[in-house]
């Protein structure tokens, strides 16, 4: 049997791959970015609107509906309100989480930028964000893109993805290392 996880990321970047080029061939990357961002904004924060997105349960028209009635409330229009409807009419919004991933990522190539995964407990602020842009363009030698995601179960520190590389100085890996250590000891 096929791994779920992989078929997602095929649909996902098929998907992303095509609204990029869509949106690079009308001049429109920048605007369907600031629309993503909103969107992805809207699913972190509200738990319904993920439920609603992972769920299988809704058929395509109320899946169809819904998108319509959110993207209109947040002033979300043009190329990614469509996209957003051609994802809901094909069931796809399941995979709508790594196609914005997808999206991001071929945007920042297009750029010249690498894009960076990070996880902190805290939402970080402007200063901070400079900051890690900074050191990660001085370990990478390119300009970083960074997206952002706030996990409370990380307890404190960062974990960052760029590449295949993954540095991880969280408080709640510190803390099983340690347990682990204490375990072989005793």
């Amino acid at each position: 049997m096929a791994d779920t996880s992989q078929l997602t990321s095929g649909v996902a970047e098929r998907y992303a791959s095509s609204l990029f080029e869509l949106a690079l061939e009308q001049g429109a990357v920048e605007s369907v970015t600031k629309d993503l961002e909103q969107f992805q904004a809207m699913m972190d924060e509200s738990d319904d609107l993920k439920r609603f997105v992972s769920s299988p349960v809704f058929s395509a028209e109320d899946q169809l509906k819904a998108i319509i009635a959110i993207s209109e409330k947040a002033g979300i229009s043009g190329f990614f309100a469509n996209f957003l409807k051609v994802v809901a009419r094909n069931r796809r919004l399941f995979a709508l989480p790594g196609m914005i991933k997808a999206f991001r990522i071929i945007a920042a190539n297009q750029r010249g930028e690498i894009t960076a995964e990070v996880a902190s407990a805290h939402a970080l602020t402007a200063a901070q964000e400079t900051e890690l842009k900074a050191a990660l363009k001085g370990v990478t030698g390119k300009d970083v893109a960074i997206a952002v995601t706030v996990d409370p179960s990380i307890l404190g520190g960062l974990i960052v993805k760029v590449g295949s590389r993954q540095i991880d100085t969280s408080l709640r890996t510190k803390l099983s290392t340690l347990k682990l250590a204490l375990k072989e000891v005793g």
